[in-house]
């Protein structure tokens, strides 16, 4: 298994967990982003610089993780693509997605980008919290063990 990370918007805190998560498990992670990042020198942990644009690291992810790996993204799209190639992905925020759940969240993601353009002011997400942390911490710690045992 292989964690990929979508880092261009993944929460300092988040990448922060994911670091210790990997060191203490000894598990592969790509972090990927279309500018380099600050990573821990580590040999279990890889900086991919893509080009800017429009889901270029999305592409990047999908094309080159394999079925059973771990992908980390708030992106709805990027998830639904994970799935179709039986990838597991994981929000930020803690809630990971299924084939049951994508569906339903790709069909809100489109509503509200129609809403959008057409003017309608619609907000974002909410700030950041402590609890979305440990949600992301618990979900992820139960998932990699969950891994670890089925090896």
């Amino acid at each position: 298994m292989h964690i990929w990370v979508d880092a261009d918007a993944c929460p300092k805190v988040i990448k922060e967990i994911l670091y210790r998560a990997v060191k203490r498990l000894q598990i592969p992670m790509t972090m990927v982003a279309n500018k380099a990042l600050h990573i821990p020198n580590s040999p279990l942990i890889q900086m991919l610089t893509v080009a800017a644009g429009a889901d270029v690291a999305d592409g990047e992810i999908v094309a080159r993780m394999e079925a059973g790996d771990l992908v980390i993204t708030a992106d709805v799209p990027l998830a639904a693509d994970v799935i179709q190639k039986n990838g597991h992905a994981l929000n930020p925020r803690g809630t990971f997605y299924s084939e049951a759940n994508v569906k339903q969240l790709l069909t809100m993601r489109n509503f509200m980008d129609k809403l959008r353009g057409s003017g309608v002011i619609t907000g974002g997400p909410g700030a950041f919290s402590n609890s979305d942390r440990m949600a992301f911490a618990n979900q992820l710690d139960r998932f990699l063990t969950q891994q670890l045992k089925n090896r």
